[in-house]
């Protein structure tokens, strides 16, 4: 038997229930993995509060997590092997990761090669990740000016790490919105060169930048194209903003500048890109310890930390 989280119906934190259940029974095509931990983003809250149609409930939510393989059915997996595993259809088709073991199709599970410790690794896989893919896509460059909107989020604070390692004197400023003034000071302590505030997805500010990570997402998109720089590039990952499309947008009008836009979607994933990335990671010494830890009872206490004004960072869960 195992320990996982269920949720039976959309809302709040509360509707996350910690039950008993069978370990999943191994199938082929499939791959056991007992789970270390997992971090929870922001697409989970959005499928708990029932903004994504495609769920069904119960689900066990969860699109990443790591661990070890406990059985498999793939020749090229051994048990207790160190695996990442992200995205695909965890935690929305089939059951994910919140819980003590998940069962995968073998071609999502991604052994890795890394020295870094299970917290450490723990906290990399889904925010490292889109941060590190949106950095390769902006091709950042040592004299860039760059925005990242949404700055307090885990993606954020993970591109800061990833791009400040490799450029330390770059610069990078933080938006963030007027109602979260509070977190101005946390911010900066993190390696932030300034922060700018959003009131209603407007930025306080006329500056433009060569680089900009839209994070809020749809709903900040134009804006952003009002602080770009002739010839910037625009990468747009997040739907902080609560936004999921882009609507009444005329490319020829409101890509100003001469501008480019482009995103990053995590679920563009490999073996070899997530090894390339722990590599980094490695070789500039990059600090990935998570902002908080929680246990899987902890797990409403966990979302309720993200929904409130003062969630931060990257927030994790590890199975003991």
């Amino acid at each position: 038997m195992m320990k996982a989280v269920v949720i039976y119906e959309a809302g709040g934190p509360e509707q996350l229930k910690v039950e008993t259940r069978e370990i999943p029974k191994l199938k082929e095509g499939w791959t056991l993995v007992k789970i270390k931990g997992f971090g929870i983003n922001r697409s989970e809250i959005f499928t708990r509060e029932g903004h994504s149609p495609s769920v069904k409930f119960p689900r066990i939510l969860g699109i990443e997590c790591v661990g070890e393989v406990e059985e498999t059915t793939s020749p090229n997996l051994k048990k207790a092997q160190k695996i990442v595993s992200i995205m695909g259809e965890m935690g929305r088709e089939f059951d994910g990761s919140y819980a003590e073991y998940v069962l995968l199709p073998n071609e999502q599970v991604y052994p890795v090669n890394t020295s870094l410790t299970w917290e450490e690794l723990v906290t990399v896989p889904e925010t490292y990740y889109t941060a590190f893919g949106s950095l390769n896509n902006l091709q950042i460059k040592e004299k860039d000016n760059i925005l990242v909107r949404a700055g307090s989020s885990g993606v954020g604070i993970a591109f800061l790490k990833l791009v400040k390692a490799k450029f330390p004197n770059i610069r990078v400023v933080a938006s963030i919105r007027k109602g979260d003034i509070k977190k101005r000071e946390k911010i900066l302590s993190l390696g932030y060169d300034e922060v700018i505030f959003d009131e209603n997805n407007i930025l306080e500010t006329k500056e433009k930048f060569d680089k900009i990570l839209e994070l809020v997402g749809p709903a900040s998109i134009k804006d952003s194209f009002s602080h770009i720089n002739e010839y910037g590039i625009i990468c747009a990952t997040g739907l902080l903003g609560g936004k999921w499309y882009l609507e009444d947008f005329d490319p020829t009008r409101d890509i100003k500048n001469n501008a480019y836009l482009t995103t990053f979607y995590s679920g563009n994933v490999n073996g070899e890109k997530i090894n390339y990335m722990l590599d980094y990671i490695e070789k500039y010494k990059i600090n990935v310890k998570p902002e908080k830890i929680f246990s899987l009872d902890e797990i409403v206490e966990a979302h309720r930390y993200l929904d409130s004004s003062s969630g931060f960072g990257k927030v994790i869960v590890i199975n003991e």
